[in-house]
């Protein structure tokens, strides 16, 4: 599914104008980006928690040369689903 097409199920499902789905749509992910960044976490009851993990620096070889590169230590996100979702998807 596309941020396209998950506007238009909000829109239909919650008797929204597609324009008022992009908004809401829009709010949410900057809402989650923005407490992302900040280094907390997502939590939403039932699908799932969102988190930053801290990355350590490392060399590593690129596959089928003999060439090392520096990783920088960086942040990154991370999604862990909860038992709702998990068994939804299992079904």
């Amino acid at each position: 599914m596309t941020k396209k097409q998950l506007i238009e199920q909000v829109a239909r499902k919650a008797h929204l104008t597609k324009k008022g789905a992009t908004e809401a749509v829009d709010v949410f992910l900057n809402e989650v980006g923005r407490v992302l960044a900040k280094g907390e976490k997502v939590v939403l009851s039932g699908f799932g928690t969102f988190r930053v993990i801290s990355m350590k620096g490392k060399t590593v070889k690129i596959p089928g040369t003999d060439k090392m590169v520096t990783i920088k230590p960086h942040r990154s996100p991370r999604f862990t689903p909860g038992k709702r979702l998990k068994r939804q998807v299992i079904r």
